[in-house]
C-alpha cells in the first residue's frame, strides 16, 4: 500500500457522502417495499413503476457519494439534488395516485422525470471536470 493510499483511508468523510448513503439507503428501502406491495393483485401498475425508479436510482446515490468522497467533481451536489427532487416528484406523484387516486400536483410526474433526466445530464456534463482531492 502506498502513501498516497493510506492517506485517502485516513481523510474524514465528507458529509455529501453521508447524504448519499441514506438516500441510498431511503430509495432502496422504498423500493423494496412498494415493489412487494406492488406483487399483489389488485395492485395499481402505478406502485411497480414508482418502485423500480426509486430501486433503480438506489445504486446511483451510493456512486455519488463515493464519488464525492474521492473526487472533486463539478456540479455533483447539484447532481444529487436534482435526483432527490426528481424522484420525490415522480414516485410520490404515482404512489399518492396508486394509493388515493389523487395526484401530487398538475405535472409533478413529468417534471419529476425531467428533474431526473437533467441529474443524469449534469453528471455528465461534471464528468468533464474531475480533479484529485
Amino acid at each position: 500500500m502506498t502513501f498516497r493510499n493510506r492517506q485517502s483511508m485516513a481523510d474524514p468523510t465528507v458529509p455529501l457522502l453521508r447524504l448519499c448513503l441514506v438516500l441510498a439507503g431511503l430509495a432502496g428501502a422504498l423500493g423494496a417495499v412498494f415493489l412487494a406491495m406492488s406483487a399483489h393483485a389488485n395492485a395499481s401498475p402505478l406502485l411497480r413503476t414508482a418502485a423500480q425508479m426509486l430501486l433503480f436510482h438506489a445504486p446511483l446515490f451510493l456512486g455519488l457519494g463515493l464519488l464525492a468522497q474521492a473526487r472533486r467533481v463539478l456540479l455533483l451536489p447539484v447532481t444529487v439534488a436534482l435526483l432527490s427532487l426528481g424522484l420525490c416528484l415522480f414516485s410520490g406523484d404515482l404512489l399518492l395516485r396508486a394509493f388515493v387516486e389523487q395526484r401530487l400536483f398538475s405535472m409533478a410526474a413529468p417534471i419529476g422525470g425531467a428533474l431526473v433526466i437533467a441529474a443524469w445530464l449534469a453528471l455528465a456534463i461534471g464528468a468533464l471536470r474531475v480533479r484529485p482531492k
